[in-house]
């Protein structure tokens, strides 16, 4: 009697790991980490917070779809990309990205801004709309005109002590990540880079010197707003104004503090992919 073999189907292949490498974009090297994903898919621009590195993402990156293609980048001053001469504004970076598309090919992509980073991602979809499918606004707000942060919470915020010092970050953590334990904080800036204070205080007067609030309804692109609930930098009240305004804007509420993206990358990360996918 002769055995009928069944063989294991083959695996699914692995995606390609991310490819770090320095490029030359509008006259500033940048530190570019670039997954290509499944060809003719469109990439998700991941945009950081102040002071971070593109490692900080690292949480997120692995709990999305590997196929899909991923593109991080340390602004100009910050990992491993050097300090340019003069502060760039928001509009100067917005150019930044729209350059990197450029050099790695693309045409049109997905663009998630994280804290800080949501000024450049909603720059960019102002500036660069025809370049703008899809857009998340992780844990932001409009920049100069917004509700603020207790002082208290904003003094901290005004030093990249938290970067450099460990011992700070988990006292000054205390107020600024409420939400977040402090092993899920720890992990997460175990990963990224030091900081100059120079290149800090570079992005911070581009933040100070812009808003969006007045320009929001001009924002075409599906927005998510991802907040979560005990946020103490960008208090929560500031996703329902972005919500409202931008008239295809989505808000969406979690029960965490400022890092929830990163802290709860596979709950977070599948909001992130089902509102990319809708």
């Amino acid at each position: 009697m002769s055995a009928l073999l069944v063989s294991d189907p083959e695996p699914s292949p692995r995606p390609a790991p991310d490819d770090h490498h320095d490029r030359t974009v509008l006259g500033h090297r940048v530190h570019v980490a670039h997954r290509p994903g499944a060809p003719g898919r469109l990439p998700l621009v991941l945009v950081n917070g102040i002071g971070a590195s593109l490692e900080l993402f690292d949480p997120l990156v692995e709990a999305l779809d590997p196929e899909r293609p991923v593109v991080r980048f340390d602004v100009p001053g910050i990992g491993g990309s050097p300090l340019p001469w003069v502060p760039l504004p928001m509009a100067g970076l917005a150019m930044l990205v729209r350059g990197l598309l450029d050099d790695l090919g693309y045409g049109k992509a997905d663009i998630l801004g994280l804290s800080w980073g949501g000024g450049i991602a909603q720059q960019f979809a102002l500036q660069h709309p025809d370049r703008t499918a899809r857009l998340a606004l992780v844990s932001t707000g409009t920049g100069a005109m917004m509700v603020p942060a207790r002082l208290t919470v904003l003094a901290k915020m005004l030093t990249p002590r938290r970067y450099n010092d460990q011992s700070y970050r988990r006292e000054a953590g205390a107020e600024i990540y409420q939400g977040e334990s402090q092993a899920a904080v720890d992990a997460v800036f175990s990963r990224v880079h030091p900081v100059m204070f120079r290149a800090y205080l570079f992005q911070l007067m581009a933040l100070m010197s812009w808003t969006s609030l007045p320009v929001l309804p001009f924002i075409g692109a599906p927005t998510l707003v991802l907040a979560g609930r005990r946020d103490p930098v960008i208090p929560v009240v500031n996703a329902h104004v972005m919500g409202a305004l931008i008239p295809r804007g989505t808000v969406h509420l979690h029960e965490g503090g400022h890092l929830g993206l990163l802290t709860r990358p596979d709950e977070l990360g599948r909001v992130v992919e089902e509102f990319l996918d809708a």
